[in-house]
């Protein structure tokens, strides 16, 4: 009978988290093998962070075409081919995978494709084969949620997988109209990419308004007010009940204030959020431990209820303050095989401070407590909110949409979050993130000199308001 392999760090899954412990266990001279049922990097580089944001950009670059923001611009009517976008998307996402997951594999780092499940603690089963690992890490990800909708399972729909590459679901035509159930930041950022190629697009949320949970209460009505003057239908306060197919599309019917309504579109995309890729791992074989919504649980080492297997990455959710997010599993994936299999100390894992992007225009960007985190976890709180058209920088380029809110303790004066809608968020928020870590306090913004003028200099205007109007002072004056 042939051994079975054996491996120092059995991995499942090949994403970015995955691959962070492979590449740490190569470091500390061990062997490991990855085990991937789909396509190679996982989600993030094949059908979620780069996929979507290559397409994002290139309808930015097509909208501002047509609605310059500057008096003497005329708007122009930029042609464009969808299917042509969606082949240089694919080549993008073809070469990255290659640069960045499958030319790491070899060595002491092999990969494995097939379905994986625990046989008992110790061995994994791929394709028949029996897999041995003295430590094992679970880092499958996670998969949208598809909601208990009555017709659904009848009715062609897309998931977020819609800007997979090279598989089966991609998406390779683009819609006339398109009906999103679902109003998270999927929701959001693909409903104003295709609503900018020129589909109608409705998004129905079950919620009162957009984005109610873990973000300013600011965000969700400001966001939707930017979306209607785009042409985006918004609908809150929208439960779908069904949904049937038609000749031309789909028809949904929802509650929206005590009422029936119907909806029809050419497409349905379901967006009602992602859950942990754990409940087809057999890990009741293995002894570990998840919660009621799939999410295993760990410690601050990332070690599951069976002390030499770890989980890590999407597959942990809200586990220990982390959150679903790709550079999340991927510095955890590090922390989880050097507590596997480095000898000394083991390294614990901090989630206080996870700066969030939403890939909108303008786009939304977060990081640390909300005002009412904070209150709620006992500080006294100063919060200061400042439009968008007291920034200099948002000014001179004729895009003042948003604001900025910090959130510090008012005894301390420590910075404790900070939420931005605006151009550039996305990368602003990092100063913040810094900030946080090595908790700063407002007076640290005030002092610290900005390039003028830039729309990181938001963070100083919005630590100024706690002492002044910043509307009552000139350029950099503090």
């Amino acid at each position: 009978m042939a051994e079975e392999p054996s491996y120092d760090l059995v991995i499942l899954g090949s994403g970015s988290t995955a691959f962070a412990a492979a590449l740490r266990a190569q470091e500390l001279g061990k062997t490991a093998v990855l085990i991937e049922e789909r396509t190679t990097g996982g989600t993030c580089v094949n059908r979620g962070c780069l996929p979507s944001k290559n397409l994002i950009e290139a309808a930015r670059i097509v909208h501002e075409a047509s609605h310059p923001r500057y008096p003497g611009l005329k708007p122009a009517k930029l042609e464009f081919d969808f299917e042509q976008l969606i082949a240089q998307k694919d080549e993008i996402i073809r070469d990255y995978r290659r640069k960045k997951y499958e030319s790491l594999v070899g060595g002491k780092i092999a990969i494995e494709h097939g379905h994986a499940e625990f046989l008992d603690p110790q061995t994994i089963i791929v394709n028949g084969q029996k897999l041995r690992g003295a430590r094992i890490l679970i880092a499958t990800g996670s998969r949208p949620v598809i909601p208990d909708i009555e017709g659904l399972d009848r009715v062609p729909y897309l998931t977020s997988d819609l800007l997979t590459s090279d598989e089966p679901s991609e998406l390779r035509s683009l819609p006339r109209s398109l009906i999103i159930i679902g109003g998270g930041y999927i929701a959001l950022e693909l409903g104003q990419m295709f609503r900018r190629f020129g589909a109608r697009v409705t998004i129905l949320e079950q919620s009162a308004k957009l984005l109610p949970r873990g973000f300013e209460p600011e965000v969700g009505p400001t966001i939707q007010q930017i979306f209607a003057e785009e042409g985006i239908d918004v609908v809150t306060g929208a439960r779908a009940l069904s949904v049937e197919r038609l000749d031309d599309g789909v028809r949904v019917l929802a509650r929206v204030g005590g009422e029936g309504r119907a909806f029809c579109a050419e497409k349905l995309l379901v967006a009602t959020g992602r859950r942990p890729n754990t409940d087809r791992l057999a890990l009741e074989r293995a002894g570990v431990a998840a919660d009621e919504s799939g999410q295993i649980i760990v410690n601050e080492y990332l070690q599951t209820s069976v002390p030499h297997i770890f989980a890590a990455g999407d597959v942990i959710g809200a586990q220990r303050g982390s959150q679903m997010a790709t550079p999340v599993g991927s510095h955890d994936g590090g922390i989880a095989a050097h507590n596997a299999l480095a000898v000394g100390p083991m390294r614990t894992v901090d989630h206080r401070v996870i700066p969030r992007a939403i890939f909108t225009d303008p786009q939304v960007a977060t990081v640390g407590l909300t005002e009412e985190e904070a209150r709620k976890a006992g500080h006294r709180c100063w919060c200061g909110l400042v439009p968008m058209s007291l920034v200099p920088r948002a000014g001179i380029i004729r895009d003042a949409r948003g604001f900025i809110k910090m959130v510090a303790d008012v005894q301390t004066g420590e910075v404790l979050g900070v939420t931005m809608v605006g151009h550039n968020a996305g990368e602003v928020i990092h100063e913040a993130a810094m900030a946080l870590r090595f908790r700063a306090k407002l007076d640290d913004f005030v002092d610290l000199l900005h390039v003028y003028p830039t729309m990181a200099e938001a963070l100083k205007i919005a630590a100024i308001s706690r002492r002044k109007n910043p509307a009552k002072l000139s350029c950099c004056a503090e």
